[in-house]
């Protein structure tokens, strides 16, 4: 992280950064070379045999490597202070005859976790550094060494596009893992809804909000880069640019949808349990309501007042007094019992058992609808 008060363009370096690898692909239409760059001097060369050169540093632990292809490529040293200070927001800067253009990528691990992709995209090169190894751009490799499509007979603009492309595209399997854990956690809430499902759920929300603040900003850069009138980009490549403008704007549509049924879930939560509240509630309300009239008879029977008075409790006396007053006790018992289920009170509402709507209730139950789109084919 950089020190407060440092000078503008200081090239930090984080310490706990992995150590910087050179990874180099030129190419033309007709032959591709690819190979480990151990002398960063060599690219001036490769720069000048023509073509497109891909220069893919992995790592930004090595402050000399990173000192040296800005001084190779007389990158900004404003850039290069955003390319080590890697939580920087999703943007689009132009620096004279080069774009530096900033997102976030999809690490690939089990959790949600992204890293900083920086390009840098000028003539006839294009530069990306990574933070860590493994990137979701094995797709454009394959492409550039088959020869599959146009990419190959492009400039440089093109590969910056066919690189954010993959970047892109590679959040469209994220978001439909999320749609799986959406799925089931709807059928954990309608059957057996537990504060468990409840903290699933509120941790895919927090991942979708942070999805959306990565997405965001990356909307607006790609709209730059659709809209750019600088000679860097070609007005056949800007096409493809708007065409990956279109595929932010559907990742954000849904996210927000993913949002919103992360929400209904809660709200589904919340109302199964007051279901069962109430289901609990009517339960100790008929059996309070039955045994009231119960516990009156018997309170009167407890006073133990003198039987020689003939008005003081004559039934204490009676021979079969006790089985009558029990006649009485289950009687009313009973007959509480039958106006409670003709009035349907004893019945659970809705076909619900302890707050947990039925099987068979549940299968007919609509589900929240979600879309999740198949990732867009590369534009080649």
């Amino acid at each position: 992280m950089e020190t407060i008060g440092t000078a503008p363009g200081s090239l930090v370096i984080d310490p706990s950064a992995a150590e910087s690898d050179v990874y180099l692909t030129h190419y033309d239409s007709e032959t591709i070379v690819e190979r480990p760059l151990t002398d960063v001097a060599l690219v001036k060369k490769e720069l000048e045999r023509g073509g497109v050169t891909w220069i893919n540093v992995v790592g930004l632990g090595s402050a000399t490597i990173l000192k040296q292809l800005a001084a190779q490529f007389h990158l900004h040293p404003l850039a290069m202070e955003d390319v080590v200070n890697v939580h920087q927001r999703p943007k689009v800067d132009r620096y004279g005859e080069q774009l530096f253009i900033t997102l976030r990528m999809d690490a690939r691990g089990p959790r949600l976790r992204t890293e900083q992709v920086s390009l840098f995209v000028g003539r006839g090169f294009v530069i990306t550094f990574l933070e860590d190894p493994g990137d979701c751009f094995d797709p454009v490799r394959r492409r550039l060494r088959e020869s599959d499509g146009i990419i190959r007979r492009r400039g440089a603009d093109y590969l910056a596009y066919a690189l954010l492309d993959a970047a892109v595209d590679s959040y469209f399997p994220l978001l439909e893992n999320f749609g799986d854990q959406l799925d089931a956690l709807e059928d954990e809430v309608l059957l057996t809804p537990t504060p468990a499902a409840v903290a699933r759920i509120h941790e895919a929300k927090h991942h979708l909000r942070t999805l959306r603040r990565i997405i965001w900003p990356l909307r607006d850069a790609m709209n730059e880069l659709a809209r750019d009138s600088s000679t860097i980009v070609a007005d056949e490549t800007r096409v493809y640019f708007r065409d990956l403008y279109d595929h932010t704007v559907q990742i954000i549509d849904i996210v927000e949808t993913y949002r919103e049924i992360g929400s209904d879930l809660v709200d589904l939560y919340l109302s199964s349990q007051s279901n069962r509240m109430n289901e609990i509630m009517r339960v100790l309300t008929v059996i309070s309501t039955i045994f009231m009239p119960l516990s009156f008879i018997v309170g009167i029977y407890g006073m133990n007042f003198n039987t020689d008075s003939p008005w003081n409790m004559p039934e204490l006396n009676w021979t079969f007094g006790y089985l009558i007053v029990w006649t009485i006790l289950l009687g009313v018992t009973a007959g509480f019992l039958v106006f409670f289920h003709r009035r349907g009170w004893l019945r659970a509402q809705g076909g619900a058992t302890n707050g947990r709507i039925a099987p068979s209730e549940a299968q007919a139950y609509p589900r929240l609808e979600r879309t999740t789109p198949a990732p867009p084919n590369a534009g080649d």
